[in-house]
């Protein structure tokens, strides 16, 4: 079956709502383009029912990009009637969101397909497999959804459902960020801000898929999360193949969306802002200001920056644009400009012509910056790749140093010294143990605690009680409301987002601490000996004044209903301090005043 594109009469589908119900004689047909015998594939065919009254049951592979992909069709399945299921059994429908960056991602797509066929199901493919490789024998006789055709599930579901093939793939606009959306977790939402990148890595088959860069406008961006903001959402994930890339093909950049976003998120932290997977050569032209954003109280200081190898030689064969000693620079200024910085990254063993020595450089580059999460792959040659015409380092050789860079990356114990320490987390899941809930500290750090299912979506302080080598243990000491979060400071490091990257890293860890909602540091800021310096002796005194005062009012309420002279006389006592400071100004005036005389006496 040739792809079945923009049908309507006259081509195009420009106008055409999302999910909107074509014609069987519209939607199903050969493209116009073609000069070929029309050819129709049967598929098993499901009740043929009112349109929306079936069950799909949906499968997801690969990426936040794609389970964000997956959260969109399955709001536009819903919002027509669908209905969504876990069981494969008893769903009408199956839809597999497929991912292409490893082989066994495939194979298990492969393997799902099968199933499906075998329980004779109707069945759409939708994600980077299809779109990258649309004449894979798999794929016969299956309807697909390209990455860009989300927009249109249902037409296609519809469409399958009645025993047609459709395949939707080829299109030049990106989807609408404002689709209905089921999401997997109501407290998180996945953004995409772009598709494609500008990369041209050697072995990567996604660039296939996702195509050239596209970005969404700051704009449409700003309006989502206004949006999700509004329907309680309390983590927003900007996700996207290349964050870094972001802009460069409308004509601004990362930087300009991220001070956009933070300037519209609660003042008082509830809800947070993680910024996705950045390649180095374009994070390197804004590393002060990423460096930032990420400061600010709203952002998670954390970020996943792919080195891949620790070999220049590897990197220029993978064709990823820059070297060791950059990506280097970009981890090193993060960690000096960011308190708390958390850095994730990405390695692949093995690739086409890495030697013994390529290799120890990659475990030594591990080995020195002790990374808290490392992604270690092997190598998997894709079809219609470079990488994949490359001489391959033999299967054993890669295995085995697969295994010894886990082994250096587990014997790593990151978290050591934060037994005792009070952070505030952001909770939004609960663990696989069912037992524990699942928080993430300001760098990200995942802490695990126990609590009712009424503190999902809440942002408490917790104590950290242990420390284990993916996670940390806490107890909730605290829950913070809208209220007590101001109260603690939260929102008096708004200004953030405008702080002058000349101020000190010292600064900048106050602040950040701070913003977590421990004010003690903030105390310990104004009582600086700096600070009090800039004072005159009667500011000083006048403050002092004024606090004692706020004191004294919030003493007793008894004490003072029942003697108010004796308050008024307590707001009016002098300390020793007060006294000793009155009687130094009066002794400096009468010097003044003696030395005057004395010298106009003179003078006479």
């Amino acid at each position: 079956m040739e792809d079945i594109e923009d049908l309507l009469a006259g081509g195009g589908g420009a106008g055409v709502p999302p999910g909107f119900r074509l014609p069987v004689a519209g939607a199903v047909g050969v493209n116009p383009k073609q000069k070929k015998e029309k050819i129709t594939h049967t598929i098993p065919k499901a009740s043929l029912s009112i349109p929306g009254t079936q069950t799909i049951y949906m499968k997801t592979f690969g990426c936040s990009h794609n389970q964000s992909d997956s959260e969109y069709m399955g709001g536009q399945l819903s919002a027509f009637g669908y209905v969504l299921s876990d069981d494969p059994d008893e769903a009408d429908l199956w839809l597999i969101n497929t991912c292409t960056v490893k082989s066994p991602s495939q194979s298990a797509m492969n393997t799902l397909i099968t199933k499906c066929r075998s329980a004779k199901k109707p069945l759409v493919v939708a994600g980077c497999v299809p779109q990258g490789s649309r004449d894979l024998k798999e794929l016969e006789g299956v309807s697909i959804v390209g990455v860009q055709q989300i927009d249109r599930v249902v037409e296609v579901v519809e469409e399958t459902l009645k025993g047609h093939e459709v395949r939707l793939l080829t299109r030049r606009t990106l989807p609408a960020l404002d689709l209905p959306k089921v999401r997997k977790n109501k407290f998180v939402e996945i953004l995409p801000i772009n598709v494609g990148c500008l990369g041209a890595c050697t072995y990567c088959k996604t660039k296939h898929a996702r195509g050239h860069l596209g970005s969404y406008t700051v704009e449409s961006l700003m309006g989502r999360v206004r949006a999700v903001i509004a329907d309680g959402v309390k983590e927003i994930w900007l996700s996207s193949e290349d964050t870094g890339a972001y802009g460069r093909d409308i004509g601004v950049n990362l930087p300009i969306l991220l001070n956009a976003i933070v300037a519209v998120l609660p003042s008082d932290g509830s809800t947070m802002l993680r910024i996705g997977m950045t390649n180095p050569p374009y994070i390197l032209e804004h590393l002060k200001e990423i460096a930032h954003v990420l400061c600010h109280p709203c952002v998670y200081s954390f970020l996943h920056v792919p080195v891949q190898s620790g070999s220049d030689s590897i990197l220029t064969a993978m064709k990823r644009e820059y070297t060791v000693s950059e990506f280097r620079t970009v981890v090193d200024t993060l960690i000096e400009l960011v308190p708390g910085m958390q850095i994730a990254t990405d390695i692949i063993c093995g690739f086409p012509g890495e030697t013994d020595e390529d290799f120890a450089r990659t475990v030594d580059l591990i080995r020195e910056y002790k990374f808290a999460q490392v992604h270690i792959s092997q190598f998997y040659p894709r079809p219609g790749t470079l990488a994949a015409r490359m001489k391959k380092v033999p299967s054993t050789v890669v295995k085995k140093r697969s295994r010894e860079l886990t082994t250096v990356f587990e014997s790593f114990v990151p978290y050591v010294g934060m037994e005792g320490k009070v952070e505030r987390i952001w909770i939004t899941e609960f663990a696989t143990d069912g037992v524990h809930l699942v928080g993430h500290t300001k760098g990200y750090i995942q802490v695990l605690v126990i609590g009712p299912e009424t503190m999902l979506g809440l942002s408490p302080m917790a104590k950290i009680t242990s420390v284990g080598r993916w996670s940390v243990f806490g107890e909730v000491i605290e829950v913070l409301n809208q209220a007590n979060a101001v109260e603690r400071g939260v929102d008096q490091f708004s200004h953030c987002s405008s702080l002058d990257s000349s101020c000190s890293k010292e600064q900048r860890a106050c602040e950040m601490t701070s913003c977590c909602g421990q004010v003690q540091e903030v105390e310990k800021k104004v009582s600086t000996p700096k600070y009090e310096a800039k004072l005159n002796l009667v500011g000083w005194v006048l403050r002092k004044r004024k606090s004692n005062s706020r004191i004294m009012e919030k003493g007793s309420a008894m004490e003072f209903e029942g003697n108010q002279n004796k308050a008024q006389n307590c707001l009016l006592e002098w300390s020793t301090v007060d006294k000793g400071l009155l009687g130094g100004v009066l002794v400096s005036l009468l010097t003044i005043l003696a030395l005057s005389l004395y010298l106009g006496t003179r003078s006479f």
